[in-house]
């Protein structure tokens, strides 16, 4: 017999502290008979998010056997996917298993429809029976799994014009582009910090586009491989070479870029800790910081602008934005160069 009188965000699924939303919560109920709200999903792969996926596999010394013995044994554990060092999840895709009853009708949804979770694994009941593969380049693990999604999670259909492990790629930092835009305004100057990376690069897609000719686009990058990146889809004006966690450095190379003005926008999508102080530095009195990345601290943001005076504005960690997944999508249908790198990295 189906349950009824789900709560829409899920506690009834909380364990451990009872009454918790199922984010904050320790340990979540992933046993897989439905309540009549919740979606049913088989889950076909995991997009573990980069935090998450480094501090594994560094805890794993690389080796993904044991990446995936540490996943199976946070999730019998916990009831989800939910790294208790970082704090992060990621997402999944997977198909339409079952329709709880009082959902059926006011969902555009199908048993069979494969879709793409919009909400963390961190407050997602998951069951997993079996790690088929690790694939520690695109921190995707292939799964035979079901997990749950509540009434109030959203979702995206997977498009029917991409390979479904190149949408999930996008679709697990469809927040990044998707503030980009509506934060970048014509004539702005914007530094993505990580722009070589996945989501840096959508970033730089949405800054040019958004900032347009009288704007200027930098991305600062570590690597070699990430400098070239962003040199091939031709998004940033200036590239900078640079460690994110030397905020003094970074910060002399802003100034140079800019004849010491600054940036109006400073876009952080890079996933280690200790770089809040590059992005405030970075950024003029009056700006916008936007942190994308879940290694973000905000004791440090917050304390840190306190500290050198800095009247920032900051946004930290909001990966939902409205309409978030077909602006993501919508980038890589834009840009043939984006997609071309990224099927190559991702699909």
């Amino acid at each position: 017999m189906t349950k009824t009188g789900g709560n829409r965000y899920g506690t009834h699924r909380t364990i451990e502290p009872k009454g918790s939303l199922p984010q904050p919560a320790w340990k979540l109920d992933n046993s897989m008979e439905i309540w009549d709200n919740e979606l049913l999903i088989e889950v076909e792969t995991l997009n573990v998010d980069a935090a998450s996926f480094r501090q594994i596999s560094e805890q794993a010394n690389g080796d993904p056997e044991q990446i995936g013995e540490i996943i199976m044994e946070t999730v019998a554990k916990r009831g989800k996917q939910h790294n208790p060092v970082t704090g992060s999840g990621g997402m999944l895709i997977g198909s339409i298993a079952a329709i709880g009853k009082s959902l059926q009708g006011k969902r555009d949804l199908a048993v069979g429809d494969r879709i793409a979770s919009m909400v963390s694994l961190s407050l997602t009941p998951l069951n997993i029976q079996e790690i088929i593969a690790v694939h520690p380049s695109t921190c995707q693990v292939d799964v035979r799994a079901k997990a749950v999604l509540f009434e109030s999670g959203i979702y995206a259909k997977l498009p029917a014009d991409m390979p479904d492990k190149l949408a999930l790629a996008v679709l697990d930092v469809a927040g990044a582009p998707a503030q980009t835009a509506k934060i970048v305004r014509p004539g702005q100057t914007v530094l993505i910090i990580g722009g070589g990376g996945k989501s840096g690069l959508l970033c730089l897609h949405e800054a040019k586009k958004r900032a347009g000719i009288t704007g200027k686009v930098m991305a600062l990058c570590r690597s070699d491989g990430a400098a070239e990146r962003v040199r091939e889809s031709g998004l940033a004006d200036v590239i900078l070479r640079g460690d994110a966690k030397d905020a003094v450095a970074v910060l002399k190379l802003v100034e140079d870029a800019t004849d010491g003005n600054l940036a109006d926008v400073v876009i952080n999508c890079v996933d280690i800790p200790a770089t809040e102080m590059t992005s405030i530095l970075a950024t003029k009195d009056g700006g916008m910081v936007y942190f994308f990345s879940m290694a973000t601290s905000f004791t440090a943001a917050a304390l840190g602008a306190e500290g050198i005076g800095k009247d920032v504005t900051m946004l930290i960690g909001n990966g939902y934005t409205k309409d978030h997944s077909e602006i993501a999508i919508n980038t890589l249908r834009e840009n043939s160069i984006l997609r071309e790198m990224f099927s190559k990295l991702y699909a």
